[in-house]
């Protein structure tokens, strides 16, 4: 039986197979184990593999590339659309059929073993700088209830607690936890300070970090995200990556009127913000003499809100970075404004 595709819809102990001829008709259906995965594949003739791009989709097309197949990974949401009525296993696999058949499907490199294991430590510090954030919003709503407030930020929180300790007033039972809630975020402050050590040091021995990091609004936490996460022969130009990060707008266009709304917010939400956060703090100081501000950036704050400036200049940086990134050039400083 001669197969064209086989889509494969996954989950954590079933996989769903779905396979066509040339001529696009189902001549396979079927549901296997995990563990027969590998045999299964094993035993095909190299063929063309489509699964959605989703949690251990890349395992799974390094094994079935090894296995001498050619493996597409397609976004879910461009998935979704083929889906025919009811949500099911077999219809999910069909879908990714039916999405891969599309001459213009875009689809996702399959990331290496080096790649994802390099940005663990990112997703791991993101995961304790939220929990640190979850723990101060919980220990200052229950600080509000007996009437303790302090001033904002993480660097308040031991005045905070110094302040709950102290206050007589206070039950010695919600001292107690008050005490642990602190203990807690301490140790959460500890484990965030010696991540950021190693991604500085990550930093210093990576020299397309130490390129971007060069790129004014872009320090070395972005310049160390960037180099670790993103592949920019991926992209076929600046824009498309500026698009990837979500810095690009919405369209809504229709009977010949084009219609432009706010960003679309597509994409890695994590670079999306370092590089809005980087293009503020560059609008901060920008003056007429300074560094870092062009004259297009002047002109810009002239006419628009600063936040609106910051997402242009965003999407500037990020073109930026992936011409830097291709060509492994310098950055090259803009003439300083007058």
């Amino acid at each position: 039986m001669k197969l064209k595709r086989i889509s494969m819809d996954t989950s954590k102990h079933v996989f769903t197979l779905h396979g066509v001829d040339e001529q696009e008709r189902p001549v396979l259906r079927r549901e296997i184990r995990r563990g027969q995965v590998e045999v299964f594949f094993a035993k095909q003739d190299p063929t063309e593999v489509v699964l959605e791009a989703c949690g251990g989709s890349h395992y799974w097309g390094r094994l079935l590339s090894g296995l001498g197949h050619r493996v597409r990974l397609i976004p879910p949401q461009y998935v979704r659309p083929f889906v025919k009525r009811a949500k099911n296993d077999r219809n999910d696999a069909e879908a990714i059929s039916e999405a891969a058949s599309r001459p213009t499907m875009r689809s996702v490199a399959v990331k290496t073993v080096e790649q994802q294991a390099s940005a663990i430590i990112l997703k791991h510090r993101e995961m304790l700088v939220s929990q640190r954030t979850q723990a101060i919003n919980a220990l200052r709503g229950h600080a509000a209830e007996f009437g303790v407030v302090a001033a904002k930020g993480t660097a308040k929180v031991t005045v905070l607690v110094a302040m709950l300790a102290a206050d007589s007033q206070i039950p010695p039972a919600a001292r107690a936890m008050f005490h642990q809630m602190g203990a807690h975020i301490e140790m959460l402050d500890q484990s965030v300070a010696a991540l950021d050590s190693e991604l500085v040091a990550l930093h210093k021995a990576n020299p397309v970090s130490r390129l971007l990091a060069e790129i004014p609004g872009v320090g070395p936490m972005g310049a160390i995200t960037m180099a670790l996460t993103v592949e920019a022969g991926n992209f076929e130009s600046g824009r498309h990556f500026a698009a990837f990060l979500g810095l690009t707008p919405k369209e809504h266009s229709t009977g010949g009127k084009q219609r432009i709304g706010k960003i679309s917010k597509a994409g890695n939400e994590r670079l999306r913000q370092l590089l809005f956060v980087g293009a503020m703090s560059v609008i901060r100081y920008a003056k007429p003499g300074s560094r870092s501000a062009s004259a297009w950036l002047l002109q810009l704050l002239e006419r628009k809100p600063r936040k609106l400036a910051a997402v242009a200049l965003a999407n500037k940086m990020a073109r930026i970075i992936w011409a830097m990134m291709t060509r492994g050039e310098a950055y090259r400083r803009q003439p300083v404004t007058a």
